[in-house]
């Protein structure tokens, strides 16, 4: 436990870890201030693509912390990121939130619901068989398709509810394309997330509540891994995975706590 305390820097994730929807979750203030009196570099790295910085910011002051918006990285602008160094000046139909469309517009790249480079899937609460029709049809006539994250599910103050991977499905089943994710446990998230801490992976930590995205990425990434029983993974789950966690804790409070 004296290792994490140790550490420069941490890449945390959020839902699951900081809060279920808008609910913070026991301890994280407690762990936030220390990160802030210790002058820990720290940002949070989420796969959900619905809200921008700035937003994720706000809703954290919302519930009493003060985190300013250059402390997050959402899989929204890791895929802005990825297309634009793939495509310069590519277009996009987009099925998601406007934080994700701002994003790729950030990049320049611009929506185009005829002949598009890419069909691109976040979370979505406004999701729709026309806009699956469309999607389709797109990708049927050569548009490449991309997820910005292979969640299935994700953990909110309502209980569990589906996520981009599920979005995905359908299209990948009727097109027989297979999308491409660039979120966890895509390693571009977690190296996105070091450049942004000018962190060596051995002087920070990465904590998730997931084990099949979260821990992965992080094993893959060589970095030490704070799986936190506060989300999707349970105890008892652990051992269905052939990798572990170098630590297990209840929740982020927990580290601050000894």
């Amino acid at each position: 436990m004296e290792n994490i305390l140790n550490k420069a820097g941490f890449i945390c994730d959020m839902d699951g870890v900081i809060y279920h929807g808008n609910k913070i979750l026991d301890g994280v203030a407690e762990f936030v201030n220390w990160m802030l009196e210790n002058n820990k570099k720290f940002v949070f790295l989420t796969n959900s693509p619905e809200k921008t910085p700035h937003e994720l910011s706000m809703k954290l002051e919302r519930m009493g912390l003060c985190v300013s918006p250059d402390h997050f990285y959402t899989s929204a602008m890791a895929t802005a990121e990825f297309l634009h160094a793939q495509a310069p000046g590519c277009t996009a139909y987009v099925i998601g939130e406007a934080a994700l469309s701002k994003a790729l517009y950030d990049h320049k790249i611009y929506m185009n619901d005829v002949n598009p480079e890419y069909v691109v899937i976040g979370e979505t609460r406004t999701y729709s068989f026309e806009k699956i029709e469309k999607a389709i049809a797109l990708v049927n006539k050569g548009a490449k398709l991309i997820g910005t994250n292979p969640d299935t599910i994700g953990p909110t103050e309502r209980g569990i509810m589906p996520a981009t991977g599920a979005l995905v499905a359908p299209i990948e089943i009727a097109t027989g394309k297979k999308a491409y994710f660039v979120g966890k446990p895509n390693p571009l998230m977690l190296r996105h997330g070091l450049r942004l801490l000018d962190c060596h992976s051995k002087d920070i930590a990465f904590i998730g509540d997931r084990m099949d995205t979260d821990i992965i990425a992080g094993i893959e990434s060589n970095v030490d891994t704070v799986l936190v029983l506060s989300g999707v993974t349970a105890k008892e789950d652990i051992d269905k995975f052939p990798y572990r966690p170098k630590y297990v804790l209840n929740g982020v409070g927990d580290i601050v706590k000894r």
